[in-house]
Formats: C-alpha cells, structure tokens, sequence
C-alpha cells in the first residue's frame, strides 16, 4: 500500500513564533517549528517540555471522589480490614497492581492481589472475584483500570458487604457503578485537569493522595514510577501533559535503578547494557508482561514485579519469556488464518471496515490479530472468537477513527463493551455477529473520512543533509519521551544520492544498508531501509530519491553516531 507524505506547514504567525523562539532558545528555525507543532509557542512553555518536573504534577484531589477515595482507604487500615487489589490481566492492569500492592505493603500487610483468568472470568469485575473477596473476608476492593460499567458486579458487592473503590481511564456510561468512590478522569463531573491518564496512572493518583493525607513524603512513590512508566507506554496513552512528566521519571527509574523483577525482563529481552526507551517497553517489555495473562495467568507478572527476589524473578521472568515465544507463534497463525479469510471473501475488499470470526481461535491473541489486520488492509478491524458461550473479541482502529463510538453504535446487540478511541473489547450473543458485522460496517462507512481509509506519514519538517549537526540531534533527543500526542519526529529529505557505497544486507539480502549524500554539502549520512530492497537497482543507477525518515542513536562495537531509520522512499519522476 503506498503511504501518501503529508506535510506539517506554519502560518505566517507561526513562522513569526518560530524565529522568535529559535533566537530565544538558541537552537535551529526546523527544532523550533517542531515545538509550534507541539503547540510550546514560549520561552516558558518551552522550558517546561525540555525539563519535565514532578513538581508540576495536579493535585490529585481535583479528581472527582478522590476524597472518598482516601477517606475509604484509610478506615480500612485504620480498622485493620483486609483490602484486596485487584486488576486487569494487560499490562496496564498488572502495573496498576503491582504499583498499588507494593506501596501499600509498605505499610500494611493485610492486604492480597487478585487478577481474573481471561478465559474462566473475562474481563474486568468478575462476580468469581468478588466471591473470592467475600469469602476470605475481604471488606474492600481497589479496583484498576477495570470497572467504570461493572454497576451490578459493584450492587452484587454491596449486597455481600464488600465495597469498591474503583480507578478506571476507560469511558464511562451516564450511569456510575454505586461504589464508595469512582476515579475516572473522563467522568462527565470530574474536573481533573488531564484527561488521559493510564489505568495505573489513576491508581498513582489515588497513591499520591493517599501521602499527602497521611503525612508520607512522595519521595516513597517515585521508585513506583517504573511501573507507570510501563503503563504509559503499553496501553498507548498520549504522551503529553502530566503522561510525559510520568514517563519521563519512570524512564529514568528505569535506566538507573529499576525494581527487580522489571530488571530480569530486561535481562531476558537483551536490554541490560541499553538505555531503555519508550519504544523497548512497546515491542520488546510490554509483550512478554502481557504474555502471561494471554497464555496463562496474568497473576504471575504481579507476582514478578512485586518481587525482590532475585531467584525468584529470574526463573519467573525465563517462563514468562517462554510464554512470549508460544505467544509469536499463535498470533502468527492466527493472523495467517485471517489473512486467508479475508482474501477468498470479495465482499472484504468493498468494505470500508473488517470483522472476522473464528470460534476456535485462541482468545488470548486476538487483540494482536486485530492490530496486525488493522495495519494489513488499514480498516478499523474486528476479531472475534467463542469464549464461555459469547462471541468476544479485541478492536483495533486505525488513526483518526474513534471505533469505540462505532460499537457503541451497536451496542443494542452487544453483552458487554468498553474500550477508548483505537483499541476497544466487546462481547455479543453468536447470533448476532453477522448482524452486527452489518451494523458496524454501515456505520464505519458513513462516518469515516478519506484520509483515513490510506496509511499516511506526516513529515514534521524538510531537512537538507547539513541541518544534521550533533548539536541538532543532541536537542532532538531532549523532545523524548517519544509516543502518542508527541511522535518521534520524521523527517524528508529530497533528491539524495547513493554515495556509491551503499548495499543489501539482511539474510535475504532484504534490508539497504544506506550512505547518502544530498547537494547541501559534503557530509555522508548513514541510514538502514528495512525490507526496501526494491530500491537498489535505481539508487545503485544513481538516480535521486526522496526519502521520509526518523533520527536514531546507533550504538555498535563501542561506536555511536546518528543513522536515518527509513520510513518511506519515493523515486523521483523525471
């Protein structure tokens, strides 16, 4: 599928901004431009972003119920109650755990973790939980990053005196579960300043309250901060705000004294001697975390991070490793399978939207089926499986595409649903999956825009070779952390040559290792193209190209410089 480049361009009272903020900041017009993209349009704003501070985190009890929330969780210490903290089986869910559970320990042991089997419970508040809860006598729930719609799981809790304090980021229906208290910042009366917390992140906020009543200084959080930092990263939130604050010191957390059990999964992942980005934890951290809970029981990647124990995470972290090896190999099957439906079914490639169904596929892949179906055909995707009589699934949109409005559209035919802009889980009797694949099909197709029905790259600027310097990439640096609401930046360059040295690499000789040179001047610049062999014959002709790129750091046998990591090549029309 040809990526179609769009360009960021400035109003002129941009361009005015932009001089202004380059001369005051001492840095190149393009890195200026890039901070007006991001909306940083002072000196003082600009400050702010180049030097997150822990300072400028909200107050916590601007958040609708906080106070209850507290209040709650003090008298249960205070009357020495058993308090039971209990999540969703993702990354985000056994983060918001772990981080809760450990501070809490700290202070009070009376308290357990409880994470609901995928395929036995479902997802979020199981009435099997709360049973659980109810007969070991557990008198409170901290419920996270799940439970915004649970209200008859919550009413079923009352009746059996257990109460709930719920800490979700999901959408909330008009109508709140009746719990002691329920943290969302996407309540319709919650006036928390930002919007777009993780589920662990709500759970951090309840933390930090927490300290500020009891008089515990926030010191005692930050190393918890990792665990946000995972969070942040695997659950795809935005990565502005009080988001970037979080992951900023979670990073360093991170990079300098991570907890035990995050430093075995490093260590199974070849990340040891690395310094750990946002982008490590999306596609080399968050996947094995999150394989347990898809292959097997989530609770055991709470029982990892909770741990010191050095042995113990080491033996954990290689079953959880192993557990992320099957996982590979089930997706890819999946998919495959998926793939081979959608391609002997014409009726596939009219529709502006996919929904396949499949009973026997394994559950606990099927969101990444839908990823990889979403990024494949680039529609808003939907794959479906039988799990405990009801066909369930994982949706995964593409940009700009709210999908979750397009099943709540149907929720008439679903049991259950819930979900954010891009990625959402839903559940509905068997037989009302075609119409439903109706439904959802009609309403994608009448709502979604052209521009989202092709993949597109937006360049945030057009550099010439000699705009490289190391000064220009030791700033560019400082723009990190990188993800949703603050992209790495890319980059075009235009009419580049091969500097003659250029050549295939790869097993199958399916990768350009590249060295380029443009008129600007006289600098060779270094770039790997993965999976762009095509191109070689015309770059070896010595034919100009255009090429779409973001700025990496490569560090090999003790040697580190700036390499282009390529986005897209367009060969230029004579």
């Amino acid at each position: 599928m040809i990526n179609k480049w769009i360009y960021q361009t400035l109003t002129e009272q941009q361009i005015e901004t932009q001089n202004k903020l380059a001369t005051e900041l001492s840095i190149s017009p393009i890195l200026a431009q890039l901070l007006i993209q991001r909306e940083i349009f002072t000196f003082d704003d600009a400050r702010s972003f180049f030097r997150p501070d822990l300072a400028d985190l909200h107050d916590p009890f601007l958040m609708a119920d906080m106070d209850k929330a507290v209040e709650r969780l003090s008298k249960a210490m205070r009357h020495n109650e058993k308090i039971l903290v209990y999540g969703d089986y993702d990354v985000d869910g056994t983060t918001s755990v772990s981080l809760v559970y450990k501070f809490l320990k700290q202070f009070y042991s009376n308290i357990d973790f409880y994470i609901p089997d995928r395929y036995s419970e479902g997802y979020g508040i199981s009435i099997q939980g709360i049973d659980f809860a109810f007969n070991n006598d557990f008198k409170l729930i901290i419920a996270l990053d799940c439970g915004i719609k649970a209200i008859e799981k919550v009413k079923y809790a009352q009746d059996h005196n257990v109460d709930f304090i719920i800490c979700d980021h999901h959408t909330p229906d008009v109508e709140l579960p009746p719990a002691v208290a329920v943290l969302d910042p996407k309540r319709d009366d919650c006036n928390y300043p930002f919007k777009h917390l993780s589920g662990c992140g709500v759970g951090f906020k309840l933390m930090q309250a927490f300290c500020i009543v009891n008089n515990i200084d926030f010191v005692q959080l930050t190393p918890l901060l990792d665990l946000l930092a995972l969070s942040i990263a695997s659950d795809i939130v935005p990565i502005t705000g009080e988001n970037r604050i979080l992951a900023f010191y979670g990073l360093k957390q991170i990079n300098s004294n991570p907890s035990t059990g995050l430093k075995s999964i490093l260590e199974v992942c070849g990340l040891s001697d690395k310094e750990i980005t946002i982008s490590d934890i999306v596609f080399k951290i968050g996947p094995r975390i999150n394989a347990s809970g898809r292959m097997k029981l989530a609770t055991e990647a709470v029982e990892l991070l909770v741990s010191s124990d050095a042995i113990f995470t080491k033996g954990k972290s290689d079953t959880i490793n192993e557990y992320n090896e099957d996982r590979k190999g089930l997706d890819k099957n999946i998919t495959d399978e998926a793939i081979s439906i959608i391609e002997s079914d014409k009726k596939y490639s009219v529709r502006k939207s996919l929904v396949v169904y499949k009973p026997d596929w394994h559950k606990g892949v099927i969101g990444i089926v839908a990823s990889r179906l979403s990024e494949e055909y680039y529609k808003p995707s939907i794959v479906l499986t039988l799990s405990n009589g009801f066909a369930s699934g994982s949706a995964r949109s593409v940009p700009g595409f709210d999908i979750y409005k397009a099943i709540d559209s149907c929720r008439d035919l679903l049991e259950n649903f819930g979900g954010h802009m891009y990625a959402a889980g839903l559940s509905m009797k068997e037989e009302n999956v075609l119409i439903f694949t109706e439904r959802f099909e009609k309403f994608v197709s009448e709502n979604i825009l052209e521009e989202q029905t092709y993949p597109q790259i937006d360049i945030d600027a057009v550099l010439e070779f000699k705009d490289i310097t190391p000064k220009f990439f030791r700033v560019l640096k400082q723009f990190g952390p990188f993800g949703p609401g603050n992209m790495k930046p890319i980059f075009a360059s235009h009419k580049v040559f091969d500097y003659g040295t250029s050549r295939l690499v790869g097993k199958e000789q399916e990768h350009l290792k590249l060295e380029l040179i443009d008129s600007s001047c006289e600098n060779v610049i270094n770039g790997i193209a993965f999976r762009m062999h095509a191109y070689n014959d015309h770059l070896k002709a010595l034919n100009p190209l255009d090429i779409c790129y973001t700025i990496e750091e490569n560090n090999f046998n003790g040697n580190t410089n700036t390499q282009l990591m390529i986005r897209d090549i367009k060969i230029i029309e004579n």
